[in-house]
């Protein structure tokens, strides 16, 4: 897995109490995502073109 420390995470201002996902996009080369609720369990790492990607077919539903 990509080295993720010194990964800046936020989460929606949407999010429904805290539960949702943390996306950390300070890093060189990677987006970070991981479960807020478990902020030190295991995180994805995802080129930024593919999250852009994602992200973009997401919104579009």
């Amino acid at each position: 897995m990509s080295d993720l420390v010194g990964a800046r995470w936020r989460k929606s201002t949407r999010s429904n109490q805290g539960e949702c996902v943390e996306v950390a996009g300070n890093l060189p080369g990677i987006v970070g995502v991981r479960d807020s609720k478990d902020p030190t369990g295991p995180a994805l790492a995802f080129d930024p073109a593919a999250w852009r990607a994602f992200t973009r077919s997401v919104t579009a539903r």
